[in-house]
């Protein structure tokens, strides 16, 4: 809600759901370079290629999307099409855990880890940003669960 989208997942998260993603990220569609220098994907779309407008064809995909209210349901929506359409094969999306809003309420159909204590970001100078009014957490989708669970164990509530 601070129009900030420019905050990037902390190393261990992007690890664990490295992990639960089989070892490698294919596909990050809302990336950028400093962002990738932790998640390592192998494709990145960034705000200068569109990462909306293209189709992903991925077997892992890691997405921290742009949080705005205006956007997170675009993003939501386009990795749920995705992955039911079968060219995304497995993915870990972080978000805020804003469960009483519309645009989360889909991503409650999958396994998701809540993260706990409450996630700083980090800016793109590389500085923790602090202050964050929400919880954060992880959605996996995808078929290996006990690989999901196992990743995130010891971070936070997994919910099935």
């Amino acid at each position: 809600t601070s129009g900030e989208v420019e905050i990037y997942t902390p190393g261990r998260i992007v690890e664990a759901a490295r992990k639960a993603l089989g070892g490698i990220i294919e596909l990050d569609p809302a990336s950028s370079g400093v962002a990738n220098r932790t998640v390592m994907a192998l494709k990145i779309f960034t705000k200068d290629n569109d990462g909306l407008s293209m189709e992903w064809r991925a077997e892992t995909v890691w997405m921290n999307h742009p949080f705005s209210r205006k956007e997170n349901s675009t993003w939501i929506n386009k990795l749920i099409r995705e992955f039911l359409r079968g060219n995304v094969g497995s993915a870990c999306c972080i978000t805020f855990a804003s469960t009483s809003e519309g645009w989360f309420r889909p991503l409650m159909e999958f396994p998701q880890c809540f993260l706990s204590p409450r996630t700083n970001y980090v800016l793109p100078d590389g500085t923790v940003y602090r202050g964050v009014t929400k919880g954060s957490v992880v959605t996996y989708m995808g078929r290996d669960l006990d690989k999901f669970k196992e990743a995130f164990a010891g971070m936070g509530k997994v919910k099935v």
